[in-house]
């Protein structure tokens, strides 16, 4: 059984669709970080597995569910909870970390409608993963929120960014720790109705998610 993390704030209007998603052999891990919307309590009674995560930020919510997963099946997903992502996609990602091909596999945003992904935070992200790919030699192209790696690989770069850095330290530390690192093209929609985004939705949340990273560069 494959845990997927799902870092989560107030998703409760996608948590339905994306659970009854997961395909065969994958488990949700819910890491709830503060919700007030009851997600909670509907990712139970869905069946998912719901961690309660005190600290603010992604990346404390990202740790704590992958703290979480069963070390047994050894490679856990970790993907948004807010719809943008279908989880029969998470194969993609999961199939070439199980093979051994990588150790860590990306999803690579491929937008489906015009406005999936906005202006601000597309640019952002294109600024952030050339400066990345010219400090590390990676070569990548999404500071994504869709990935799967093993467990123990994970906990094993000891991240310490709990907040939107994460993403970026752990591609910065897998490329000190010389891992084979790759992108598989994903779908990313238009985030469910009801739903809130931290960081694209607006361009102070863009910028405050740009800032953490640009934190993390500098080190």
């Amino acid at each position: 059984m494959t845990d997927v993390v799902l870092p989560c704030l107030n998703e409760a209007p996608a948590l339905a669709w994306l659970l009854g998603r997961l395909p065969a052999g994958y488990r949700a891990i819910v890491a709830d970080n503060g919700s007030t919307d009851g997600s909670a309590e509907l990712a139970r009674s869905l069946g998912a597995t719901v961690v309660t995560v005190p600290q603010p930020g992604y990346g404390a919510a990202v740790h704590a569910g992958i703290v979480a997963a069963d070390p047994a099946d050894g490679v856990v997903c970790v993907m948004d909870a807010d719809g943008s992502f279908d989880p029969a996609q998470l194969p993609l990602v999961a199939d070439p970390v199980r093979a051994g091909t990588v150790r860590l596999a990306l999803g690579r945003r491929r937008p489906t409608t015009r406005g999936a992904w906005p202006p601000h935070a597309r640019l952002g992200n294109a600024v952030l993963a050339r400066r990345l790919r010219r400090s590390t030699g990676l070569n990548v192209h999404d500071i994504g929120p869709m990935r799967a790696a093993r467990r123990d690989d994970m906990l094993s770069l000891g991240l310490r960014d709990r907040r939107f850095g994460y993403p970026l330290e752990l591609l910065v530390a897998a490329a000190r720790a010389g891992w084979s690192v790759a992108e598989v093209d994903v779908a990313y929609h238009p985030r469910a109705a009801g739903t809130k985004s931290k960081v694209t939705g607006t361009v102070r949340g863009t910028a405050r998610a740009i800032r953490d990273m640009s934190a993390v560069l500098a080190r």
